[in-house]
């Protein structure tokens, strides 16, 4: 599986999308704080709001583009064949796959992490390290997110693949908003949903969240991640190629 994922990072490497997002987001943090709005004295936690819905933004494309392409295009192109030649399993392939992708988007994550916290830094005279907590539940949610599309794109094209995509990520965050919420406005437990990952309320306005929520997200991400991993092997063991 080790060797599936290095050659997803080196395909990535080569591909311009991740350059071309990256660039993007890097040149939107820097211009964020040019806006005719932060001349008026907006507080820097505008600045990690938006940092963050662009770190998101970038990271979602980044992870579409990948997940939702690999498998299609190993198939079209008969190269997966010689993969599974070599006495690579299926789920190996699809697991080291989905490996290769979620190191491509936290790195990143972690790029377009360090130009926003360093322009907190120039622009508001403080190191915004709670962004970091920001970047971690971003790329817990895209690793889930990613898997769900892999899911697809072993059956599907890349569009199909897409487009189911968006719909998980809608119906992921909206799904809590249709049941009764808790005293502290969190959807049930035992609800499905992808809100737990979206903390901009306590990393924009707050101080973070403690070690408890980051447990939980990661219990989170490990059962959608594992859950969606393990129904898109099935659905790839059962394909004719």
């Amino acid at each position: 599986m080790t060797a599936i994922a290095s050659s997803v990072i080196a395909d990535a490497v080569r591909r311009k999308v991740v350059w071309v997002v990256l660039l993007f987001a890097a040149v939107l943090a820097l211009a964020i704080p040019s806006l005719p709005s932060y001349g008026m004295g907006v507080v820097g936690a505008v600045f990690r709001e938006v940092a963050i819905a662009l770190m998101y933004a970038a990271a979602f494309v980044v992870a579409l583009a990948l997940s939702a392409t690999r498998v299609p295009a190993e198939v079209d192109r008969r190269t997966v064949f010689n993969v599974l030649s070599r006495d690579v399993r299926r789920w190996h392939y699809i697991v080291g796959s989905w490996l290769g992708m979620f190191a491509v988007v936290g790195a990143s994550l972690a790029a377009f992490t360090v130009v926003a916290i360093v322009v907190g830094q120039i622009t508001y005279g403080r190191m915004m390290f709670v962004l970091v907590e920001a970047a971690i539940a971003v790329w817990l949610e895209m690793g889930a997110i990613m898997a769900f599309t892999v899911m697809m794109s072993t059956r599907f094209g890349v569009v199909t693949s897409v487009v189911a995509a968006l719909t998980f990520v809608f119906v992921g965050h909206s799904v809590g908003s249709l049941l009764p919420r808790s005293a502290e406005g969190t959807a049930p437990w035992y609800v499905p949903t992808l809100d737990i990952f979206n903390v901009i309320n306590p990393v924009a306005h707050g101080s973070g969240y403690g070690l408890a929520y980051a447990f939980s997200m990661l219990l989170a991400f490990v059962a959608w991640a594992g859950l969606l991993l393990i129904a898109a092997s099935a659905l790839f063991d059962r394909r004719d190629l």
